[in-house]
């Protein structure tokens, strides 16, 4: 089965179907949200899960360990994660640094990393550089020292491969081998893996809809077992009226995002997997807290990739940040 997928928003744009594959295109969107559907329902039946606050030795509360499964081949099952990347000022912050770090000490030494940004929509999805190539510093209004940093980590190409063969029967792929790593990808690696010494592939994201991400999260879950470590890069808020609010000395958090952070955590919390998918008419001030939801759906993506292991959901980092949340998950 494959799958035309058409972006709602993106940055770069390939050719646009004909009427007929658009057509095509969507008889085989609403199958491959049937399949989803059959694969919510199977998680479903599994128990719900719990948030686990997880201590710098990687003991929860309540004293037991996190042991990642390993498969028959001797690789240690890596996680999945959904993570909030800040800005550019991120690294110069006294708390959120040292978080990403403790993280990263924290999880499997990974083979390579997949990135899914919420900077990078393009349809069909798209393959990024495969070699070592410069940032792409899509932000504007900075300081000249945020256009200056550098982050070199090895290329993918076999996992650029893999991509190609994992997706081959749901969707097409398309090639932008000058495209680097934005700072959805970047900046929270310059925390978790500042040697650069793990080989990183970033990918577009070709949709908003989040059954469509979570497919093709569930197709990407058998990297997990040969060692790469899947992240979905986004913002668990990502409200610019906040972040000003804040940055004028008003309130550090607004009600408005506050309780969509409860409602998220709450619906990881119970593995409420319907809610999520809904999010659109079950999230509370969801037009305050996500004005535009490119930053929320990189979820979808983790989520997919442990959705047929019924992986917990641990909250790994918490708080707020410039008026948003910066919750973030694993899915282990």
């Amino acid at each position: 089965m494959r799958l035309t997928i058409i972006a709602s928003r993106h940055r770069h744009r390939h050719d646009a179907p004909e009427n007929a594959d658009l057509a095509n295109g969507q008889e085989e969107l609403g199958r491959i949200r049937d399949d989803v559907n059959r694969g919510v329902a199977h998680a479903g039946e599994i128990k719900a899960a719990r948030v686990t606050d997880v201590s710098a030795d990687g003991l929860d509360r309540g004293g037991m360990a996190m042991n990642s499964a390993t498969n028959t081949v001797g690789v240690v099952r890596m996680p999945a994660v959904y993570l909030a990347h800040g800005a550019p000022p991120l690294l110069e912050d006294p708390i959120w640094p040292g978080e990403l770090a403790e993280w990263g000490k924290r999880l499997p030494q990974p083979k390579a990393i997949l990135v899914v940004s919420a900077h990078w929509e393009s349809a069909p999805v798209t393959i990024g550089a495969t070699t070592p190539v410069p940032l792409v510093y899509d932000f504007y209004g900075f300081p000249a020292r945020y256009y200056e940093t550098t982050y070199a980590p090895p290329g993918a190409p076999g996992l650029a491969e893999r991509v190609r063969k994992l997706l081959s029967d749901v969707s097409p792929t398309a090639e932008e081998p000058t495209r680097g790593l934005d700072h959805g990808a970047y900046m929270p690696l310059l925390a978790m893996y500042p040697e650069a010494d793990v080989p990183v592939l970033q990918i577009s994201m070709p949709s908003e809809d989040p059954r469509v991400l979570m497919e093709i999260g569930r197709r990407l879950a058998p990297l997990r077992d040969e060692g790469v470590l899947i992240m979905g890069s986004g913002f668990l808020t990502h409200s610019f009226e906040a972040a000003r609010l804040a940055a004028q000395g008003g309130p550090a958090v607004v009600r408005a995002v506050a309780e969509f952070d409860q409602w998220a955590a709450e619906a990881l919390a119970h593995r409420d997997i319907d809610a999520l998918l809904d999010y659109r008419h079950t999230a509370p001030a969801l037009q305050y807290a996500h004005p535009r939801v490119d930053h929320f759906v990189p979820l979808f993506v983790a989520l997919g990739a442990s959705i047929e292991d019924g992986a917990l959901a641990d909250t790994q980092i918490e708080g707020f940040w410039l008026g948003n949340s910066k919750r973030s998950v694993q899915f282990a």
